[in-house]
């Protein structure tokens, strides 16, 4: 399966008034690349994406540089290098394909809108051909990263726990598309990222700020030495820093109306340990879904599990290089 099908979906949502026609070919695509999926070999999985990517280098040599760049410095997914016969990207991805197109096909059924239909099959569509037009059309430019005001509403009375923090920025963002909150409860893991975060916020009421980690458990984990790309910082069982770790429902006895998370992939873990808000108080749900290759159906599948009236939708706010920043959104 060549790349060649971006193009006619491409003309389709360029041309098209007819919002049916783009519905029935979104559908229509999405279904042919989960039939070659299912009925394909991994071998032959792995051989299409092997050709893909070198189609990509034949196509722009220096966009193909870029590709590898990105995927072997943001090593999320496993190493690519063509060069020395390493493609420890495309067999994980090729493996994840093939063992959970049934999951990807149920996720694409309880997904509640176009816009999020039409992102999942673009990451699909890259995952096996590389393609940067593919990423492209899906990218959201109209609202801030986890605030799609179609779908999140707010008022003042809401309780936002924002796990994986950072230095603020996505609590200046909530606050500047929504204006008014309860309270805000910030976790953050990285001791100096810690202390900008508090820095940055100082001007804001009503927030707590909570240097410790999410999880399923409560405990101690540990950070390796600190990363070169600051966001990228992952919680593991060895290390030089402790990190004490809680989980959300032990850490936050108050009702939360809208849970954040963007910790690595830990997602999992962390969407465990908010399994009683999840139940009780059914928050407002923004997850980072794209750090591993199973995330993107895995953790919809979990909420779907603890809460199974939870409607789900997708965003991409990510580059058109490789698949980051990918949002489930739960409400």
């Amino acid at each position: 399966m060549r790349h060649r099908k971006e193009h006619d979906l491409m003309s389709i949502l360029n041309t098209s008034n007819n919002s049916e026609q783009v519905k029935y070919s979104v559908d229509k695509m999405f279904s042919e690349y989960i039939d070659y999926i299912a009925t394909a070999s991994i071998d032959n999985i792995e051989n299409c994406m092997k050709r893909n990517l070198g189609d990509r280098r034949s196509f722009n040599n220096q966009n193909y540089e870029r590709i590898l760049y990105y995927y072997n410095t943001f090593n999320y997914w496993g190493k690519i290098d063509p060069e020395k016969g390493v493609y420890e990207l495309i067999e994980n991805r090729s493996k994840a394909l093939k063992e959970h197109h049934e999951d990807l096909s149920w996720l694409y059924s309880r997904l509640c809108d176009y816009r999020s239909k039409r992102t999942l099959f673009g990451i699909i569509e890259n995952w096996l051909t590389f393609s940067m037009v593919s990423l492209s059309r899906i990218m959201e430019k109209t609202f801030h990263q986890y605030f799609d005001l179609d779908v999140i509403k707010c008022g003042p009375d809401e309780v936002f726990v924002d796990i994986g923090a950072y230095t603020g920025d996505t609590v200046k963002d909530y606050i500047n598309s929504y204006g008014c909150y309860k309270k805000i409860y910030c976790y953050e893991i990285v001791p100096h990222i810690f202390q900008e975060l508090k820095q940055n916020l100082v001007q804001y009421p009503n927030i707590e700020y909570c240097q410790r980690g999410a999880g399923d458990l409560g405990g101690i984990m540990y950070l390796t030495d600190i990363e070169p790309h600051q966001s990228m910082h992952k919680l593991s069982d060895f290390g030089t820093m402790k990190v004490p770790v809680v989980k959300i429902d032990d850490d936050i006895s108050e009702p939360v109306t809208f849970i954040k998370m963007d910790i690595e992939g830990s997602e999992q873990k962390a969407i465990l340990g908010c399994r009683n808000h999840i139940q009780t108080s059914h928050p407002k749900l923004a997850i980072s879904v794209y750090h591993n290759n199973e995330d993107i159906w895995k953790c919809a599948r979990m909420i779907d599990e603890i809460d199974p009236s939870y409607q789900f939708y997708l965003r991409y706010n990510g580059g058109n290089y490789y698949p980051s920043e990918c949002i489930l959104l739960g409400i």
